[in-house]
């Protein structure tokens, strides 16, 4: 018996139409898959750094040693000479990095530098680390083994030059010195114990020179800083004085222009402070110098052991002081002062405003009794 399957238009029409549409469809199982060419395009190039551009520096092993091309150099250990020159840069451009190791000598006599500029050098930077010397101060007198200078140029002014975090200690001459006015910056430096000028730069910072036969701070600007000279040299001298603290033995304890809450001493015939304008100072000399002594005095403080404490053209509410004979306080012009003398004349004016002393001498006065 045969099943009768019924003969319809419509069921015809379906199946026509599903025949047309898998007719119309290209399966390419091959290019759904392709994973492109399997042939390497040429041999594999090299992957890892060099060592010039992992360390792109010169490094510095032993000494003496001569820069003579521009770049970057560093120290890889402690580095010992037995006389002359350490290290000498012969070419611009040349920051030198110190790595926190020393340079020393070990000459009988102190000679050489540690660092030399040679010629006319530009636009060089060297920086953290020790210069080890040992020149020692016996009463004034500084001798020893070591270097003659820690950093210092040879002939030309060199200009664009910065020394940051360098500590030097024991030289006969000089510690740091690139002179003033030629764009020469020393930041957050020490130096002890050297024969003269300590550190000698147009912009000094953040720096202390102590125990310094001459100068021990002489710069154009110098902020935060601490002089101490031991010899015949003013502690601290700058045009611009900002925060700074400067000590004689027997000369200025600070000198400058202008100086910013400042202070300086003198033990002996100086002033402890001299400037032309003074803003919140304080001077002071423990002999027979005079305390402080300004043009223009303005909130400040002078005190001196025997000679005059404060000593101006002009005083603005300013304090002197003198334990001895000398004045308190001398003033062409005094106004809202206060003045004190042991025994001698507590305040000395030509005209005096709102002021006050222990015994005075003034020609005119307002505001007073």
């Amino acid at each position: 018996m045969k099943l009768a399957i019924p003969h319809s238009p419509f069921i015809t029409h379906a199946l026509l139409l599903t025949v047309i549409a898998f007719s119309t469809l290209n399966f390419q199982p091959s290019t759904c898959f392709a994973q492109g060419s399997l042939t390497p395009p040429g041999a594999p190039a090299p992957t890892m750094k060099t060592l010039d551009q992992i360390e792109p520096r010169t490094p510095i092993s032993s000494a003496p040693f001569t820069i003579t091309q521009s770049g970057s150099y560093y120290l890889t250990a402690n580095l010992t000479v037995s006389g002359g020159d350490a290290i000498s840069i012969a070419a611009n451009g040349v920051t030198l990095d110190l790595n926190g190791f020393t340079i020393a000598s070990i000459a009988a006599s102190a000679t050489g530098t540690a660092i030399q500029l040679t010629g006319s050098r530009m636009n060089i930077i060297i920086l953290n680390g020790i210069i080890s010397s040992g020149v020692t101060n016996n009463a004034g007198v500084y001798n020893g083994p070591g270097f003659a200078n820690g950093i210092d140029y040879s002939s030309t002014h060199p200009f664009n030059v910065r020394v940051v975090g360098v500590s030097i200690s024991g030289c006969l001459n000089y510690g740091i010195y690139l002179n003033s006015g030629n764009s020469t910056v020393v930041e957050s430096c020490t130096v002890q114990t050297v024969g003269g000028y300590g550190i000698y730069a147009s912009a000094v910072s953040h720096s202390t020179a102590n125990a310094c036969g001459y100068y021990a701070i002489f710069a154009d600007t110098a902020s935060d800083c601490y002089g101490y000279s031991v010899g015949s040299g003013i502690g601290l001298y700058a045009t611009t004085a900002n925060n700074c603290y400067g000590y004689s033995s027997s000369y200025y304890g600070l000198s400058a222009i202008t100086a910013n809450n400042c202070y300086g001493y003198s033990a002996g015939s100086g002033y402890g402070l001299s400037v032309t304008t003074a803003n919140n100072c304080y001077g002071y000399s423990s002999s027979s110098g005079g305390g402080l002594y300004a043009d223009v005095a303005i909130g400040c403080y002078g005190e001196s052991g025997s000679g005059g404490g404060l000593t101006a053209t002009t005083a603005n509410n300013c304090y002197g002081h003198s334990v001895g004979s000398g004045y308190g306080l001398s003033a062409h012009i005094a106004i809202g002062c206060f003045a004190y003398s042991g025994s001698g004349t507590g305040l000395f004016a030509d005209i005096a405003n709102s002021c006050d002393g222990s015994s005075e001498s003034i020609i005119y006065k307002y505001n007073m009794p």
